[in-house]
């Protein structure tokens, strides 16, 4: 595998994704979206400091649990899938590339606009907490930002598996679309609803909650902020007793599985279909 090669297809995927409409929509609404809460926090509250950023933090916080998820999965799912309709990927695969280079420039390419489109609207955000006064915790806020950038990489892994497996972009970006939706109910609704209907114990429950991306996302945010996992309930004690300090590293070990895992059957999958 040629870096050359890589960093090419990738400059090439950043430059179509800079075409894409729906990208471009994408990191408008995540930009807007993000100066809105950041300035309604802040300015609400009447009150800076810490507290005016734990509110910002907050709705950045849900903001990211909506938007982000859906940016990742949506790119990565219409990226192989659609160059394999219009053509573009047979032509491509005639040059003198392989499978894996193809695949990995393609993520990376894609990664970086990911992290562009990230890097706007939490640079409009910090802007608008300094220029008011409420900065509160600049390393919070750098966890914040870091922890969302993941996120991003994991569902864009998710999402470029199932471009690999499903060869329409149409039906890719409609199960892209059902993942998003199961992951989100599943983050908060999903734990509820479990836990009542089968009485599960809290560290079945923990256990669930580091299953889902969003929800460890949120849990590794929270503990960044506010320094414990109480305010998660019995879960987040359950968690803090249970892990202490390694908690972190749990937290990051959940989600690099994440980007890590689907990416590589992604590269499987697609490397031996073009063997056979």
């Amino acid at each position: 595998m040629e870096a050359g090669i890589v960093f090419t297809i990738a400059r090439k995927e950043i430059r179509d994704s800079l075409r894409n409409r729906w990208f471009l929509l994408y990191t408008a609404a995540f930009a807007v979206l993000a100066l809105s809460l950041s300035w309604m926090s802040l300015a609400g509250g009447g009150s800076y400091g810490f507290a005016g950023f734990g509110r910002t933090a907050a709705g950045l916080v849900n903001l990211v649990l909506l938007v982000v998820p859906l940016m990742g999965l949506t790119v990565g799912a219409g990226t192989i899938a659609a160059d394999s309709e219009r053509g573009t990927l047979a032509y491509l695969l005639s040059q003198p590339v392989n499978r894996g280079e193809v695949l990995l420039g393609k993520y990376l390419g894609l990664a970086a606009t990911l992290a562009a489109a990230l890097a706007l609207g939490f640079g409009i955000s910090g802007v608008v907490m300094a220029a008011a006064g409420g900065a509160g915790d600049a390393r919070g806020y750098a966890a914040l930002v870091a922890l969302a950038f993941v996120l991003a990489l994991s569902m864009l892994s998710v999402g470029m598996l199932v471009s690999v497996i499903v060869r329409k972009a149409s039906v890719a970006t409609g199960v892209a679309l059902f993942l998003w939706l199961a992951l989100a109910f599943l983050s908060d609704l999903g734990l509820m609803g479990s836990t009542v209907a089968f009485r599960l114990h809290v560290s079945d429950l923990f256990a669930l909650a580091l299953i889902n991306p969003l929800q460890v996302f949120k849990m590794a945010v929270l503990g960044s902020i506010h320094a414990t996992l109480d305010v998660l309930g019995p879960a987040g004690t359950y968690a803090a007793q249970t892990y202490g300090d390694k908690l972190g590293l749990v937290f990051a070990a959940s989600l690099a599985l994440w980007v890590s895992v689907p990416l590589a059957v992604s590269g499987i999958i697609f490397v031996r279909r073009g063997e056979g």
